[in-house]
């Protein structure tokens, strides 16, 4: 289903909107604010044995023949027994706030909520919206979405509203290539030619170089798609904050999506239901790592490369963003009869269950990716950079983040409920 179509979907039938809303009424979060509160100061009991091995683990690196070379040294100093107990500490930290009835959501609160900013990034993106002409005649329900909203609360490290508009023109931009491509049947979307779409989009993304004699025929193919132009306006407004590294750093994220939206398109072109096991791995490739990767450049930092690129990191990383696109999954449930698939729906398809019990066996798996994220996010800010310290500590920022766009905005509830 559309971004835009879900914003005036009807809410589900009764005993499933109960669920959903009893899941995210609470306006208390179960993990803590800032990353490293989450960590605990000492590990309790007989966790240390696990702790050691989740130290020995990430700071090993890879193993086997051939492997010494692949093997990146950290900058900062080995760590000694007190920092491994700090850096692994209690990672169940919610698990008192996570009791009670019912599945409760393991991730932060929002660190800010300035609403006049998100506003004003709100206004700007709608109007550049026109401009590159996405969503042409839906303009009312693009405001309502209120991705400034989502910037504003995903990018706290930044007030700047310029900086959290190129933000924004990106990530208008990829939902856009959802809804034109998959999803929204009016605005051309066809599973049938999404690939020949997508493979002539990405050259919006990195640009295509082609003989003098075909360069003119790709750029009007170009200029007559809305998603390809919106692409090109959001790389150039990001380009005055980023470094060509962290463009790169993005263009990879979006190749991978872009692949993954032709794996979703299989499915729906032989109606073939897959199994969680598929799923998640598409969810691991269809997540918010393109939005998420944005952090450091927008806040005005870059992670060195021998970092970024590391296994270790590379896997906290994704484990955030399958995890944030796991909660996705729940929001998006809370609306009526939907052809998209989803974690609760594919769950309760495979194990025969309730879709209640599909919802929390779906908590779960959420809150193991994050408390996962916590523990070996921990050691990785201890024995890393300074940079990395940072970057890891704005990704949780960022999750706190969109969890609370999710709790609010127009995409998934009525005026009434947001």
């Amino acid at each position: 289903m559309s971004v835009l179509s879900r914003v005036s979907a009807p809410a589900a039938a009764h005993d499933l909107a109960g669920v959903v809303v009893a899941l995210f009424a609470n306006p208390e979060r179960a993990a803590p604010r800032d990353l490293h509160e989450a960590t605990g100061d000492q590990l309790p009991g007989d966790d240390n044995q696990a702790a050691a091995s989740v130290v020995g683990r990430l700071l090993s690196g890879p193993t086997g023949l051939g492997t010494s070379a692949a093997r990146i040294p950290w900058q900062g100093a080995a760590l000694s027994e007190t920092s491994t107990a700090t850096a692994t500490g209690q990672v169940s930290a919610g698990a008192s706030a996570d009791a009670g009835a019912g599945p409760a959501l393991y991730c932060p609160p929002a660190v800010r909520d300035d609403v006049a900013l998100g506003e004003e990034v709100n206004d700007r993106l709608v109007d550049w919206a026109e401009q590159v002409g996405i969503y042409p005649g839906q303009l009312d329900r693009v405001r309502t979405a209120n991705f400034g909203r989502l910037m504003m609360l995903t990018h706290p490290a930044t007030d700047d509203p310029d900086r959290l508009l190129a933000a924004s023109k990106c990530v208008l931009a990829e939902w856009a290539t959802d809804d034109h491509f998959l999803d929204e049947e009016s605005m051309g979307a066809d599973a049938k030619v999404i690939a020949s779409r997508l493979g002539i989009t990405y050259a919006a993304v990195d640009p295509v170089d082609l003989p003098v004699r075909y360069a003119p025929q790709l750029d009007r193919a170009l200029s007559e798609e809305p998603v390809a132009v919106a692409y090109r306006s959001a790389f150039e407004h990001l380009a005055r904050y980023a470094t060509a590294t962290q463009v790169a750093r993005l263009r990879h994220e979006l190749a991978v999506m872009f692949m993954a939206y032709n794996h979703e398109a299989n499915w729906r072109a032989t109606g073939r239901i897959p199994p969680v096991w598929e799923y998640l791995t598409h969810r691991h490739e269809n997540s918010f790592l393109p939005p998420m990767v944005l952090v450091d450049p927008i806040a005005g930092y870059e992670l060195p490369a021998f970092e970024f690129a590391d296994r270790r990191v590379r896997r906290v990383f994704c484990l955030a963003g399958s995890a944030s696109v796991i909660l996705n999954d729940l929001y998006s449930m809370g609306k009526e009869a939907d052809e998209d698939f989803d974690l609760p729906k594919l769950i309760a398809n495979e194990e025969r269950c309730s879709r209640p019990e599909a919802i929390e066996r779906t908590v779960q798996i959420h809150n193991e990716l994050m408390h996962t994220f916590v523990e070996e996010a921990a050691v990785l800010s201890q024995v890393g950079s300074l940079a990395l310290r940072r970057f890891l500590a704005d990704i949780w920022a960022w999750l706190g983040g969109n969890r609370e766009w999710h709790s609010t905005t127009g995409r998934y509830h009525s005026a009434s409920n947001a």
